[in-house]
């Protein structure tokens, strides 16, 4: 199961890690976002042990939602050594995904 991500633990899980990290931004609410829950599960899966795979609920993290400018969902960020890399709004393939990470790994 991906990493539920929030202010709590977002600088510790994604910003200090120096693994690529994927970020799932969506909304319960959303269905393209409930449509691309399970690529990403896959993917946590996957990539377990070489990069961090988590989520942000918009509704519940609206901090971070505002702060990394999310506006349409779902959005796909990327992160390396704390900075933004890569971003995918809207559902991709699994492959656009894997790609993105391999890139960084």
């Amino acid at each position: 199961m991906p990493i539920a991500l929030n202010r709590d633990n977002f600088d510790q899980e994604v910003l200090r890690t120096t693994k690529i990290a994927l970020v799932d931004f969506f909304a319960t609410w959303c269905p393209h976002c409930r449509r691309l829950a399970p690529t990403i599960d896959d993917l946590y899966e996957e990539y377990k042990g070489k990069a961090v795979i988590g989520k942000v609920d918009v509704d519940a993290s609206q901090d971070l939602t505002s702060e990394y400018g999310i506006t349409g969902y779902p959005t796909v960020l990327f992160f390396k050594n704390g900075e933004v890399v890569e971003q995918f709004v809207g559902t991709q393939s699994k492959s656009i995904y894997q790609e993105a990470l391999n890139k960084y790994i």
